[in-house]
């Protein structure tokens, strides 16, 4: 079996499809668990007049994983959510990964401080 280079180009063309199912697969999960929530909660009277943000068992990517295993659909909402989140953190990684296959050491080190900034930034917020 014959293993294909690590080019740029293909780096570039696998990344644009990381990042494309990535979206994709977040908004069918989040469309999901839109249709699920008005299935349940689309003939209650809307209430503008306060504002309410989440749940606390949504803030929290555990509970948030629980809520969408229980089929709620504020948790399917939430976990398509966290998923678009990740999408972009996927691809710091894979960057990472095709640097390094490509022997691009510069360029993994500015990868791998991207990647740092980018979890830094969420796990300092809470997530």
């Amino acid at each position: 079996m014959i293993l294909k280079a690590w080019t740029d180009q293909r780096v570039e063309i696998m990344i644009g499809n990381l990042l494309r199912a990535g979206v994709i697969i977040s908004a069918v999960v989040v469309f999901l668990g839109g249709v699920v929530f008005l299935a349940r909660h689309g003939t209650a009277p809307a209430d503008y007049r306060i504002f309410r943000g989440e749940p606390a068992d949504l803030r929290y990517v555990k509970q948030i994983v629980l809520r969408a295993a229980s089929f709620s659909g504020r948790g399917i909402i939430q976990l398509g959510l966290l998923m678009l989140i990740a999408t972009p953190v996927a691809r710091v990684i894979f960057s990472i990964f095709g640097f390094a296959e490509e022997g691009d050491r510069m360029y993994i080190v500015f990868a791998s401080i991207v990647l740092a900034v980018l979890l830094f930034s969420l796990i300092g917020s809470g997530f």
